[in-house]
């Protein structure tokens, strides 16, 4: 499922200005990471996913939800529906939210960006007759 590419650019502008910003596709959009942390993220199942820590006032806010990935509920993190962010000003605070949750956590050494692949597993030896 592709993600709003219209909402990334947004995201990218308002997130110009740092040096510490990578994008990187994941979690079926395109998430926005700072110092290694994820900050937000453009979902593919609509919407804008923000790290939001402990701030858990978030979800009494209108066109907010928790963030669900399959049957488990993700601690931290916001689903803002589109009319949660519609204005550019709506859409700086909560990447400004982003931003204060990911640059609280320490920062991630850098390394290489997960192919999307599981290792091989290495071939097991066939058993020799006689061997249980």
């Amino acid at each position: 499922m592709a993600y709003d590419e219209e909402t990334a650019e947004r995201v990218r502008k308002a997130l110009a200005g740092r040096r510490d910003v990578s994008a990187r596709k994941m979690m079926g959009g395109l998430a926005f990471m700072v110092k290694g942390s994820m900050c937000c993220s453009v979902s593919g199942r609509g919407g804008l996913l923000v790290r939001v820590g402990a701030d858990e006032a978030v979800f009494g806010e209108p066109h907010v939800e928790r963030v669900k990935m399959g049957a488990r509920t993700m601690s931290g993190f916001a689903r803002v529906r589109p009319e949660g962010y519609a204005t550019d000003a709506a859409l700086k605070k909560w990447i400004a939210r982003g931003l204060a949750a990911a640059t609280s956590l320490p920062a991630k050494k850098p390394g290489k960006p997960a192919s999307g692949k599981r290792p091989k597993r290495a071939a097991k030896a066939p058993k020799r007759r006689g061997q249980k």
